[in-house]
């Protein structure tokens, strides 16, 4: 079993073959670094991108369709490219110069510096992309050489067929088909030489499918590798990130320093560190919402009573190995949903890299169990390995500076709220007369809803059917949404926390409390009980502002003082919370938001 040295997890002696791995130390690490692209290469596309960028081309080659003389198929291949760079730099190598030549030369209807643009732009696009691929060959040539020829099949437990590519085979069909009924919609209502614009559209759909398509192909073709033979091993680092993805180090960075590349990961086992195969394709986070109901369940099921009594000594093995499995279970995900909502990034452990690692490839990693004492686990990968580059490196120092100094803030804040819990408890004396503590609405939610206001009542003034439309819809926003955010409030008593609501006021136990969170002008309460949705606020926050004047935003002191209540339970007050301070139901107060809303219609009108 794996031991801990100088805080990592040590891989158990014996567990790796063949002896003699090369470590990948830091100066082969550096080597390999260093063969990244330029600065403004796209190598990391972020979160935002895989569902922006696809919407974003669809429109594009609409109007450059309808609008830009472009052939309805040639509008989609340019608008494309806005894609691929980002997401399947294959694909770009080869679109982006005929992009160019049908800009040049079927692109009549556009003026003549918007066609010498976009064929700049496509260059551009596709001069990145080649540095991007070239810096691909760099990379292997870098991680071979690390290896020093050693090879090594890869361990057991990965399970049979590569499960990567299925969803997006899955997406890539759906989309393939949506743009063929778009086209042939539009050929039937149009008729040839009708308007360029939805084929266009149509297009680009069905090239989006294609190009999901080719994206399952590949990831199937990269993760089936290491299962086909042998392949370079190296001696790593890694562990797990906030963000739930593996973080591989230099067998030598004991410190943490300088992670390499990131990859998301599933074990062999399919335990709770296998996130959605989805998260994996697109490089994205797991859901940590779908964990906690997870871990609701593995706990019900690890401490439910046992009805049923085994029947021979072996059934009562199985029972027990059973049992002791889902309380292993239970733990994990627990463990996985305390580091979500944390931010906090797992224990540094060893590991054992197989395959070649570069950008997009697929790798499996035998790594020391997180658990003095456990087995090893072996780790395949959910997604390409994506490199961290120097400016990923960069933002993320400035998010922990950022990170540190908001932690700071809120120690402040805890210390003033337990200074008030003190002070409630002096106020209550001998007669425990305390106060309830209680927090609602204030500026910061009337400076949301204020411009929005304004903007619907502009919009209601159109003359046109879109202005009747806005019209209906005014006194819907006000009295269904506007109340939640104007006249919401959380009373605090023994019992734990009660939210009013449209229809009535909800309470959540102390005990059922998962986080209470404040981040990016968000106020977030969650709850360990899947019955409990959310409570959640959002409101404007300008955090330069916020350090020049010295003053935290309401939320953030909100939160700190909710959260003291939470983890401390001697702060919290003795009393308990009546009808009136809990709050009631704000449904008569969105009739009268809504009626309000529609006589001003009316009179705009």
């Amino acid at each position: 079993m794996g031991a801990r040295s100088g805080g990592v997890s040590r891989l158990p002696s014996g567990a790796v073959a063949p002896d003699g791995i090369a470590a990948w130390d830091g100066g082969s690490a550096l080597r390999w670094t260093r063969a990244l692209p330029a600065r403004g290469v796209p190598v990391r596309a972020p979160e935002w991108a895989f569902a922006a960028l696809p919407p974003a081309a669809v429109a594009g080659a609409g109007l450059l369709g309808g609008y830009g003389g472009l052939p309805a198929w040639g509008a989609a291949l340019v608008a494309l490219s806005l894609v691929w760079p980002v997401l399947r730099p294959e694909a770009a190598a080869v679109g982006a110069p005929v992009g160019v030549v049908l800009v040049l030369t079927t692109g009549d209807g556009l003026p003549l510096p918007v066609r010498v643009g976009l064929a700049a732009w496509q260059t551009g696009l596709w001069a990145a992309v080649g540095l991007r691929l070239a810096a691909r060959r760099r990379q292997r040539a870098a991680a071979l050489a690390a290896a020093g020829g050693t090879t090594a099949v890869a361990p057991d437990g990965m399970g049979g067929r590569a499960p990567r590519g299925t969803f997006l085979l899955g997406g890539g069909l759906v989309l393939l088909a949506a743009g063929g009924v778009l086209r042939a919609v539009a050929a039937l209502r149009d008729g040839p030489g009708g308007p360029n614009a939805v084929p266009a559209a149509g297009w680009c759909l069905a090239g989006l499918g294609l190009t999901v398509l080719l994206s399952a192909a590949l990831a199937r073709r990269r993760a089936v590798g290491p299962r086909c033979g042998p392949v370079p091993v190296l001696r790593v680092l890694a562990r797990v990130n906030g963000d739930l993805e593996t973080e591989v180090y230099a067998a030598d960075d004991l410190a943490a320093r300088r992670p390499l590349f990131t990859v998301s990961t599933a074990d062999g086992a399919g335990t709770p560190d296998d996130r959605a195969e989805k998260a994996g394709e697109t490089g994205e986070t797991g859901d940590t919402e779908q964990a906690a109901r997870d871990l609701a369940e593995a706990a019900g099921r690890a401490n439910g009573p046992r009805t049923a009594e085994p029947e021979s000594a072996q059934e009562a093995g199985d029972a027990g190995r059973a049992e002791h499995r889902e309380a292993d279970e239970a733990s994990a995900l627990r463990e996985l949903v305390e580091r979500a909502d944390s931010g906090r990034a797992g224990p540094l452990r060893e590991a054992v890299l197989y395959g070649t690692p570069y950008d997009g490839a697929e790798v499996v990693l035998l790594a020391a169990a997180a658990k003095d004492g456990a087995a090893p686990v072996v780790e395949t990968s959910l997604g390409p390995v994506r490199p961290v580059t120097g400016a990923a490196l960069r933002r993320r120092g400035r998010a922990e500076r950022d990170r540190a100094v908001r932690e700071g803030r809120r120690g402040e804040r805890r210390e003033a709220a337990v200074a008030a819990a003190a002070a409630r408890a002096e106020e209550a004396g001998p007669r425990g007369c305390e106060r309830i503590p209680r927090w609602r609405a204030g500026w910061a939610d009337w400076l949301l809803v204020a411009p929005a206001a304004l903007f619907l009542a502009l919009l209601c003034t159109d003359p046109s059917w879109r202005g009747s439309l806005y019209g209906l819809a005014a006194p819907l926003i006000a009295a269904l949404i506007a109340p939640r955010r104007l006249l919401w409030r959380i009373t605090a008593d023994r019992d734990g926390l009660w939210f009013n609501g449209l229809w009535g006021v909800r309470r959540l136990a102390w005990e059922d409390v998962r986080a209470v969170e404040y981040e990016g002008g968000r106020l977030r309460i969650r709850a360990t009980r899947a019955s409990f949705d959310d409570w959640r606020v959002v409101s404007f926050r300008w955090p330069w502002l916020e350090r020049r004047l010295g003053v935290p935003h309401p939320y953030e002191r909100t939160a700190a003082e909710i959260t003291v209540l939470w983890r401390d339970p001697a702060t919290r007050p003795a009393g308990q919370a009546d009808e009136r301070l809990r709050g009631r139901a704000l449904w008569p107060q969105a009739v009268v938001l809504g009626a309000l809303a529609a006589g001003a219609v009316v009179f705009l009108r």
